[in-house]
């Protein structure tokens, strides 16, 4: 009988790409890991600086599925303390559903530990608040419609008619398609941002308006690595003050002035 100790295989999220951006959780799961699988395309070398000196470190850029999945599988069966490390937050456009599906057939648990997603350290890079009063109180995440195809109900022209604030991922090499989307929905004049690569050393953000986008992108050589953000919240002469701190406004913590 085996009785080598066992370890749920931990999912990861690395952040953004800046090594103090995972979160301190994060952090300390990188530090007793026996095995980290990466996203060796995606997360950069500098988060791994927080493995501690016997962890053995495999880049899973060239893997498909069932390799990754074996890989873990196999680092798990022997006691290895396994740590799953994706990019960003690892609920968002990180395909773990499929592989913790899998682990869960061969009887292996699993933990996640969240991390920080692109759209939020590029807000931070870009000191804007997503959420504006009277003005936009939703933010989508999407992306649009390319090789891997979105649902018709989601496709970015139907999401984009809402006017909320919006978060593009995986989208920086189809710039002109998305230019012209947002153009008949917010407006060839509605400002938006390009986040390239945000948080890491090379960062860029860029705001410029909707009918410029795709030219603005190609002038500095952007077509991947990059978030298009677009909203009310890039319009700083509609940027309400909230409720939330108003003298008059009062609530359970706070009466009126």
């Amino acid at each position: 009988m085996n009785m080598t100790q066992k370890h749920p295989i931990i999912f990861t999220g690395a952040g953004p790409g800046a090594p103090d951006l995972i979160t301190v959780r994060g952090m300390k799961a990188l530090e007793a890991a026996d095995y980290i699988l990466y996203a060796g395309s995606l997360v950069p070398e500098a988060v791994l600086t927080w493995a501690g000196d016997g962890a053995q470190k495999v880049s899973s850029a060239g893997m498909h599925l069932e390799e990754m999945v074996d890989a873990m599988a196999h680092a798990w069966d022997k006691g290895l303390k396994v740590v799953r490390l994706h990019t960003g937050d690892p609920s968002l456009y990180g395909a773990i559903a499929e592989q913790m599906l899998l682990l869960d057939r061969r009887q292996i648990p699993c933990e996640v530990i969240p991390g920080v997603t692109a759209a939020f350290a590029a807000a931070a890079a870009l000191k804007v608040e997503y959420t504006v009063p009277e003005q936009s109180q939703t933010l989508i995440f999407t992306r649009i419609s390319g090789r891997t195809p979105v649902p018709e109900k989601e496709s970015l022209e139907s999401l984009a008619a809402h006017k909320a604030s919006m978060a593009i991922y995986l989208s920086a090499g189809m710039a002109e398609q998305v230019q012209k989307i947002l153009a008949a929905t917010y407006g060839p004049k509605a400002p938006v941002a390009v986040a390239y690569r945000v948080s890491h050393p090379e960062e860029r953000t860029i705001v410029t308006i909707v009918d410029r986008l795709a030219r603005t992108m190609a002038e500095n050589g952007i077509n991947r690595l990059a978030l298009i953000i677009v909203g009310p919240f890039l319009e700083t002469d509609k940027r309400a003050r909230s409720l939330l701190y108003d003298r008059g406004f009062a609530h359970g913590y706070r009466g009126e002035a």
